[in-house]
């Protein structure tokens, strides 16, 4: 199917407009006014809860076997007067409650979490490779489980947007984080990959930490599910500065775009000067390149605090790896590309 409605604007998403007139052929005006978040969470909720309430997966099915794909995840609903058949789980039983405030409103979610998966785990601004499904929980109430977007094979997402590019619905920056990617890989004869140890898992989410207002699945205020695979990351930098854009989050509120260090009105994610000293953010960072010779059986550098690998090449097993590390050469507690009063250029030195 045509991955077509995962992908969204967050600047449309934070800013759209909160009424919108539609003017007819005849002059009436019809003027739609968006819901309360806040008041749309607590409907939301009993429809999530509903949902889990009536309905159970084949947990038995994966408790033997590997790599399991999220096509084996079978959800079913329970019948009135019917127990939850053996080697079956009740979805309400089974899943993780979340909560977060997002848009001054509180929100509950919900994670069904099958296999952990043995890699690394992103964070909530980075890249990720993935296959899912989404299915409307509203419409599944009713008895329709037809997907309204899918990737069978591995697909690419931003978590975070660049203000250029686009980025998934609020829900995916809050769950893929708890998951971790695959722990290795193989690629066959033809170019394919054969993920191992993957994260495995279905979030149930309300329309608030998705499309809300918006008719994107084909109606507003829809609750989803989604079933997914987490296959890989890749750390992101979005203004390549040498700075993964995780730590430009300095409130740790899980929002990039309010992190301002010198009020230009350009987030510290997207400023390639965070302080406005005339050196750019890269130059305050210290450069180190660490050659080593795998024929040699010379072993990889272990990152000091604060370092970060911005590049590497491998030519016939001599690695030459590019690192960049934050310092505080002052020790006043701010590191020197968030200090105007430090003005070290590193690549001058």
């Amino acid at each position: 199917m045509k991955i077509k409605i995962l992908k969204f604007s967050l600047v449309l998403m934070v800013f759209s407009a909160i009424v919108i007139s539609c003017k007819k052929d005849d002059d009436d005006s019809f003027t739609f006014v968006e819901e309360d978040r806040t008041e749309q969470q607590a409907k939301d909720k009993d429809s999530l809860i509903l949902y889990l309430s009536t309905h159970y997966y084949n947990s038995g099915f994966f408790e033997t076997g590997s790599d399991h794909k999220y096509t084996d995840i079978v959800i079913t609903a329970l019948e009135e007067g019917e127990s939850v058949p053996e080697n079956h789980t009740l979805l309400m039983t089974a899943v993780d409650t979340r909560n977060t405030t997002y848009l001054e409103a509180d929100y509950e979610y919900y994670v069904l979490n099958i296999n952990q998966g043995g890699g690394g785990s992103p964070s909530f601004v980075d890249r990720v490779r993935v296959r899912y499904e989404g299915i409307s929980l509203n419409n599944a109430l009713s008895g329709d489980n037809e997907t309204f977007d899918s990737s069978v094979t591995p697909v690419n997402f931003n978590l975070q947007t660049n203000g250029s590019t686009t980025s998934v619905i609020k829900a995916w920056q809050l769950v893929m984080p708890e998951f971790n990617a695959a722990f290795n890989y193989e690629i066959d004869e033809i170019g394919n990959f054969d993920f191992q140890d993957f994260g495995l898992g279905v979030m149930f989410v309300p329309s608030g930490l998705s499309y809300f207002s918006s008719s994107t699945t084909g109606t507003s205020y829809d609750n989803l599910i989604f079933k997914f695979e987490l296959l890989q990351y890749e750390v992101e930098d979005h203004d390549n500065d040498g700075v993964p854009s995780y730590l430009e989050d300095l409130e740790g509120d899980l929002d990039i775009a309010n992190d301002d260090t010198d009020g230009d009105g350009v987030p510290n994610f997207v400023d390639i000067d965070d302080d406005n000293d005339n050196i750019s953010t890269r130059d305050e960072l210290m450069p180190t390149t660490y050659i080593v010779d795998t024929n040699n059986n010379e072993l990889e550098p272990i990152l000091g605090t604060n370092e970060f690998e911005v590049s590497r090449a491998n030519i016939g097993g001599v690695i030459t790896i590019k690192t960049l590390t934050i310092l505080d050469s002052d020790e006043d507690g701010t590191p020197d590309y968030l200090d105007p009063t430090v003005t070290i250029n590193y690549n001058e030195i």
